[in-house]
Protein backbone atom coordinates (compact mmCIF):
# COMPACT_ATOMS: atom_id res chain seq x y z
CA UNK A 1 0.00 0.00 0.00
CA UNK A 2 3.26 2.16 -0.32
CA UNK A 3 3.07 3.08 3.80
CA UNK A 4 6.03 2.11 6.47
CA UNK A 5 4.75 0.48 9.61
CA UNK A 6 6.36 -0.60 12.38
CA UNK A 7 6.51 -4.61 13.55
CA UNK A 8 3.85 -6.17 14.72
CA UNK A 9 1.27 -9.19 14.23
CA UNK A 10 -0.94 -11.10 16.16
CA UNK A 11 -1.17 -13.00 18.96
CA UNK A 12 -0.24 -17.07 19.28
CA UNK A 13 -2.39 -19.14 21.54
CA UNK A 14 -0.66 -19.10 24.88
CA UNK A 15 1.07 -16.15 24.22
CA UNK A 16 0.54 -12.63 26.22
CA UNK A 17 1.02 -9.46 24.38
CA UNK A 18 4.46 -8.57 25.60
CA UNK A 19 5.66 -12.02 24.14
CA UNK A 20 4.00 -11.59 21.30
CA UNK A 21 6.08 -7.93 20.76
CA UNK A 22 9.28 -9.80 21.16
CA UNK A 23 8.56 -12.29 19.37
CA UNK A 24 7.15 -10.02 15.97
CA UNK A 25 10.08 -7.93 16.59
CA UNK A 26 12.97 -11.08 16.03
CA UNK A 27 11.10 -12.76 13.36
CA UNK A 28 10.15 -9.44 11.15
CA UNK A 29 13.92 -7.75 12.03
CA UNK A 30 15.87 -10.41 13.52
CA UNK A 31 16.20 -7.99 16.49
CA UNK A 32 15.99 -9.23 20.27
CA UNK A 33 14.36 -6.47 22.77
CA UNK A 34 15.32 -6.17 26.06
CA UNK A 35 13.43 -3.68 27.65
CA UNK A 36 10.21 -3.39 26.00
CA UNK A 37 7.36 -0.21 27.63
CA UNK A 38 3.96 -1.21 26.97
CA UNK A 39 3.28 2.95 25.97
CA UNK A 40 -0.85 2.47 24.71
CA UNK A 41 -3.60 -0.04 23.95
CA UNK A 42 -6.56 0.79 21.41
CA UNK A 43 -9.61 -0.81 20.18
CA UNK A 44 -10.36 -0.52 17.17
CA UNK A 45 -13.89 -0.85 15.83
CA UNK A 46 -15.71 -0.67 12.52
CA UNK A 47 -19.10 -2.27 11.65
CA UNK A 48 -17.52 -4.83 9.48
CA UNK A 49 -17.40 -8.54 11.34
CA UNK A 50 -13.54 -8.77 10.33
CA UNK A 51 -12.30 -5.46 11.58
CA UNK A 52 -12.45 -5.56 15.73
CA UNK A 53 -8.85 -4.90 17.07
CA UNK A 54 -6.97 -4.59 20.08
CA UNK A 55 -3.74 -3.19 19.38
CA UNK A 56 -0.97 -3.53 22.16
CA UNK A 57 1.60 -0.86 21.55
CA UNK A 58 5.18 -1.09 22.67
CA UNK A 59 8.48 1.01 22.67
CA UNK A 60 11.33 -0.96 22.48
CA UNK A 61 14.46 1.25 24.29
CA UNK A 62 17.33 -1.78 24.12
CA UNK A 63 17.78 -4.50 21.66
CA UNK A 64 20.40 -6.72 20.31
CA UNK A 65 21.23 -8.35 17.24
CA UNK A 66 21.55 -7.98 13.59
CA UNK A 67 19.13 -6.31 11.16
CA UNK A 68 17.40 -9.09 9.10
CA UNK A 69 14.98 -8.81 6.52
CA UNK A 70 13.56 -11.50 4.32
CA UNK A 71 10.75 -9.31 2.60
CA UNK A 72 8.18 -11.35 2.81
CA UNK A 73 6.43 -8.17 4.46
CA UNK A 74 7.64 -5.82 2.52
CA UNK A 75 11.37 -3.61 2.64
CA UNK A 76 12.83 -3.40 6.04
CA UNK A 77 14.60 0.06 7.01
CA UNK A 78 15.26 2.01 10.12
CA UNK A 79 14.38 5.53 10.52
CA UNK A 80 15.11 8.51 13.18
CA UNK A 81 12.25 9.49 15.24
CA UNK A 82 12.48 12.96 13.21
CA UNK A 83 12.54 11.05 9.66
CA UNK A 84 9.72 8.44 11.07
CA UNK A 85 7.15 11.42 11.49
CA UNK A 86 7.48 12.48 8.27
CA UNK A 87 6.78 9.10 6.24
CA UNK A 88 3.40 8.08 4.71
CA UNK A 89 2.50 5.98 7.29
CA UNK A 90 -1.35 4.84 8.07
CA UNK A 91 -3.47 7.57 9.19
CA UNK A 92 -4.15 5.70 12.48
CA UNK A 93 -0.10 5.49 13.20
CA UNK A 94 0.16 9.25 12.71
CA UNK A 95 -1.99 9.87 15.50
CA UNK A 96 -1.05 7.07 18.15
CA UNK A 97 2.75 7.36 17.37
CA UNK A 98 3.69 11.10 18.37
CA UNK A 99 1.63 9.81 21.65
CA UNK A 100 3.44 6.21 23.13
CA UNK A 101 6.97 6.74 21.48
CA UNK A 102 7.51 9.53 24.09
CA UNK A 103 8.07 7.89 27.10
CA UNK A 104 7.41 11.13 29.39
CA UNK A 105 4.24 11.45 28.04
CA UNK A 106 1.14 9.38 29.68
CA UNK A 107 -0.33 6.06 29.05
CA UNK A 108 -2.25 6.06 25.52
CA UNK A 109 -5.45 4.98 25.47
CA UNK A 110 -7.88 5.12 22.74
CA UNK A 111 -10.88 4.01 20.39
CA UNK A 112 -10.65 4.62 17.10
CA UNK A 113 -13.81 4.09 15.27
CA UNK A 114 -13.48 3.22 11.44
CA UNK A 115 -16.47 3.08 8.79
CA UNK A 116 -17.46 0.10 6.41
CA UNK A 117 -14.63 1.10 3.88
CA UNK A 118 -11.70 1.58 6.85
CA UNK A 119 -11.78 4.85 6.61
CA UNK A 120 -10.96 6.41 10.28
CA UNK A 121 -13.85 8.59 11.19
CA UNK A 122 -13.25 9.09 14.90
CA UNK A 123 -11.04 8.69 17.75
CA UNK A 124 -11.85 8.86 21.25
CA UNK A 125 -8.82 9.38 23.43
CA UNK A 126 -9.63 7.85 26.79
CA UNK A 127 -5.52 8.88 28.10
CA UNK A 128 -6.41 12.17 28.98
CA UNK A 129 -4.26 13.37 25.98
CA UNK A 130 -6.13 16.38 24.79
CA UNK A 131 -9.01 14.75 22.66
CA UNK A 132 -8.57 13.95 18.94
CA UNK A 133 -12.00 14.03 18.08
CA UNK A 134 -13.30 13.38 14.78
CA UNK A 135 -11.18 12.71 11.81
CA UNK A 136 -11.25 15.15 9.02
Amino acid sequence: MGLWVGPGGKIEPNESPYECARRELYEETGMRAHHLHFRGLLTEISPRPDWQWMLFLYVVTEMSGDVVGDEREGHLRWWSLTEALQLPIPQADKIFFPKVIELSHPFYQAKYLYDADLKLIEVIDESGHDASGTVC
